[in-house]
């Protein structure tokens, strides 16, 4: 999450608040008053109400969202990506104690995500059928190691007929991991070097 959080004040009018938000280059923006927490605004919400408020002075505290969606600084990033997506929206304020401590956007998730899956990184990634065994999967585990094969990351991706793991690898030479999986009777999917 984004701690330093750019917020503005329930008595500002929105022309102020789209200024904080072209300057800041952000969408979403927290409004307060001292340092309780009171509701957000969005960029999108904001900019429907231009051309009105150039006939009159429309006050943040009048469009603002009262009771967004919010987490607590304890709340996973499994459960706050789970709530953006399903309210489809960009972003989460961190309350506690009815005291704004930071944002949490969907940039912010996709980077937690490309972090833990280790995307950023050479690597290699090879995508295998193993069945519901949880023999199989510690001797997969067993071919890949053996094949001096270090796992990064892992990815299960459910699919129809079969479940597809995604294994993500530091770089090596998938070949010799492909063929042994083969020999074992493991259908790969796909290769990447």
């Amino acid at each position: 999450m984004v701690k330093e959080v750019i917020t503005v004040d329930k008595g500002a009018d929105i022309k102020e608040a789209i200024r904080l938000m072209e300057k800041h280059s952000i969408r979403h923006l927290p409004v307060v008053e001292g340092d309780r927490f009171l509701g957000l605004v969005t960029e999108g919400d904001l900019r429907q109400l231009l051309i009105p408020a150039m006939l009159e002075e429309i006050k943040v505290k009048d469009v603002m969202i009262t009771e967004p969606i919010t987490v607590t600084p304890q709340t996973d990033i499994e459960t706050a990506a789970k709530l953006i997506y399903k309210y489809k929206i960009g972003g989460l304020p961190v309350v506690e104690n009815n005291k704004l401590v930071g944002i949490l956007t969907t940039t912010d998730i996709l980077r937690a995500f490309i972090e833990i899956m280790g995307i950023l990184t050479a690597g290699s990634r090879l995508d295998v059928v193993i069945g519901d065994s949880p023999a199989a999967f510690k001797e997969v585990y067993n071919i890949i190691s053996s094949h001096n094969g270090r796992i990064v990351s892992l990815g299960i991706l459910p699919n129809q007929d079969e479940t597809i793991y995604s294994f993500r690898l530091e770089k090596c030479s998938l070949e010799p991991i492909v063929k042994a999986l083969g020999e074992r009777g493991y259908k790969i999917i796909s290769s990447f070097p």
